[in-house]
């Protein structure tokens, strides 16, 4: 029984029986670039659709506080660049290569610079927030191959960081909670406000996918206690309003999130993502503790495709990903991480076929 993408998507997440395991791919741009000089993939043509990947998304909001704010460069060097953004964050960036920038300085450290400085910019409807083409194109892209299409967007442990920082933002939980739920609420609300006008003028996605890092390696930044009280009801929030317009719930976090997991449920979330091995995070211990409430996307370790080591591969499959299936649990095929340029493109494909492959066996009868 052959079945559409969407039709994929939607029972895996609804941990219904599929005809194979629904696919993704996040390679890096480096990656890509590889690939296309190597000859494998054309100029023009698009990554995902290459792989048959099985959902499209689209969406993304601007978070930044003050929109009209013009960044200012502080200090520049021949390789790096500090400047002074929308949120009142001073970061500094390299200038030849990408990655994540340094956290200078915040300029909102507290509530009372949270209320005088961020949040008024946050209360109100920008239509400058919403990118209605690039939304409305990726959705009749997804449409025309009947691919599955998720809104995708960072939610609020995602957009408070950049503008207090990690670590204002944490003390804060500490000594003063009722600052950060304030937070927490205030870009739900701002989220939820922004996606009212973009779902009516453009309607409504398939599912909801959201990005929240909370972890890092053997840890969550938070614990549990704290993730229900202040994080707890902002993502409630969220995902109620996207199980309002039918939506089912994706929530991508890198690091070890494991003890959040309960409340991340209780929140309302159908999917978890990534599952990062180097971090902590176990798939198969994931899937006996929460496999009857939730499905999962991910959690095979990237770095047996950075040794282009098939048969560590193989392993990662019959340990991880068939139990689930034989488990009746729901599975989406992707690493526990992006693709860097030491993958080769022929394991790549063997990963994607591979896992389609072993997944046909669970596939329902007629």
């Amino acid at each position: 029984m052959s079945m559409t993408s969407y039709e994929r998507m939607a029972r895996t997440l609804a941990r219904q029986p599929v005809d194979q395991v629904p696919v993704a791919v996040s390679p890096w741009g480096e990656t890509v670039a590889r690939w296309r000089s190597e000859g494998y993939i054309g100029v023009d043509e698009d990554v995902a659709e290459h792989f048959g990947q099985d959902l499209r998304t689209g969406g993304w909001l601007n978070s930044t506080a003050n929109l009209d704010f013009e960044p200012q460069v502080i200090e520049e060097t021949e390789e790096t660049v500090l400047m002074l953004d929308g949120n009142g964050a001073k970061l500094r960036r390299h200038k030849q290569h990408a990655s994540t920038p340094e956290h200078v300085d915040f300029t909102v450290q507290d509530r009372a610079s949270w209320e005088e400085i961020g949040k008024p910019f946050l209360t109100g409807l920008d239509r400058r927030r919403i990118p209605f083409e690039g939304y409305r194109d990726a959705k009749k892209y997804a449409t025309e191959r009947q691919r599955f299409f998720c809104w995708a967007g960072v939610a609020p442990f995602e957009q408070m960081h950049p503008i207090c920082g990690h670590e204002y933002m944490l003390m804060g939980m500490a000594l003063d909670p009722e600052w950060v739920q304030d937070m927490v609420m205030t870009y739900a609300e701002m989220t939820i406000r922004h996606l009212e006008v973009l779902f009516a003028e453009e309607g409504a996605p398939d599912g909801m996918f959201f990005y929240e890092d909370m972890g890092f390696k053997e840890r969550p930044f938070m614990s549990p206690a704290m993730y229900d009280e202040i994080m707890l009801p902002g993502h409630k929030r969220l995902f109620d309003y996207a199980h309002s317009l039918g939506c089912k719930v994706i929530v991508h976090s890198c690091g070890y999130v494991a003890p959040l997991v309960p409340g991340l449920i209780e929140a309302g979330m159908d999917c978890l993502q990534a599952m990062e091995v180097k971090a902590g995070m176990d798939l198969p211990t994931l899937f006996k503790d929460f496999g009857d409430r939730i499905a999962f996307y991910g959690g095979i370790d990237v770095r047996y495709l950075i040794a282009n080591d098939r048969a560590a591969i193989d392993r990662e499959l019959e340990t991880k990903m068939l139990p689930v299936l034989a488990g009746g649990g729901g599975f989406i095929l992707h690493s526990d991480h992006s693709e860097p340029p030491e993958i080769d493109y022929a394991t790549m494909r063997y990963f994607v076929e591979h896992g389609r492959e072993l997944s046909r066996q669970f596939a329902p009868v007629g």
